[in-house]
């Protein structure tokens, strides 16, 4: 609708009545609560008509940590394992006294490549 040139705010080309009948009814469903160990609460709605298990647990949306139902008992959230170095894996493979024996190999090659054996 334009009037004096300009269009009247809060409308839009194609826009029509607003209201239950254009949009349809909202399906059924339930309200599930789900907590972390962070005492973040995420609601997640799921439909009664499609007919599936609610699952057990849900990620935070807040903070990612596995969130479950019941509050008082929020599930642990998961052991993160720390970056390993190439050291720390040879040292798996290999003990002390190995590691000593191929350090001598390899200083004794380099020695020799030198000239200084």
């Amino acid at each position: 609708m334009v009037t004096g040139g300009q269009a009247i705010r809060g409308t839009r080309v194609g826009s029509g009545p607003v209201g239950e009948a254009e949009r349809g009814v909202d399906a059924e469903g339930v309200d599930v609560d789900y907590h972390c160990h962070n005492r973040h609460t995420t609601t997640i709605r799921f439909s009664v008509e499609a007919g599936g298990e609610v699952p057990e647990t849900w990620d935070c949306v807040r903070c990612g940590l596995p969130a479950g139902e019941d509050a008082d008992n929020p599930p642990e959230p998961p052991s993160i394992t720390p970056y390993k170095t190439h050291l720390d894996y040879v040292k798996e493979r290999r003990d002390d006294a190995q590691g000593e024996t191929l350090l001598e190999e390899a200083l004794q090659k380099l020695r020799e490549q030198r000239g200084t054996a």
